[in-house]
């Protein structure tokens, strides 16, 4: 299937698809190694391997990290004092570039717009029962 996006939307896509499932994979990681706890992070895995758009080619061929005029490290995203506030950044990323894809793909593919829905809503309610669970406090 050839992506329908102009090459500047297809970058938005690529930068959010990898903070989605980058933020995903830091907080399943900590679920994993952690807090062994084997529920929430095969509940995140679930979720990342869910955060796939084919043809990747397609979106490498876009990606220009390089030049990404927000690249440098912002003081704010330095700011974090323990593994709760790092969970709670990432759950944030994650929520923030799942609804982004949400938005984008509603005007091509609404099919993908609901997968990414899905996924940000699901986060939501990973994020309260993490977060609010006495062992990962």
């Amino acid at each position: 299937m050839t992506n329908p996006f102009p090459p500047e939307l297809l970058r938005v896509v690529d930068a959010n698809l990898n903070r989605l499932k980058e933020g995903i994979r830091v907080i399943e990681d900590i679920a994993r190694y952690v807090h062994n706890d084997r529920e929430l992070s095969s509940s995140l895995k679930y979720l990342r391997h869910q955060c796939r758009i084919e043809p990747l080619e397609e979106l490498l061929a876009t990606r220009d990290s390089i030049n990404d005029v927000l690249r440098p490290t912002m003081q704010s995203e330095m700011n974090r004092t323990d593994l709760r506030s790092i969970l709670i950044a990432n759950y944030k990323r994650a929520q923030e570039s799942s609804r982004v894809l949400e938005e984008i793909y509603k005007i091509v593919e609404p099919s993908l717009s609901e997968r990414f829905k899905q996924i940000r809503y699901e986060l939501y309610t990973l994020e309260k029962k993490n977060l609010l669970s006495d062992k990962h406090s």
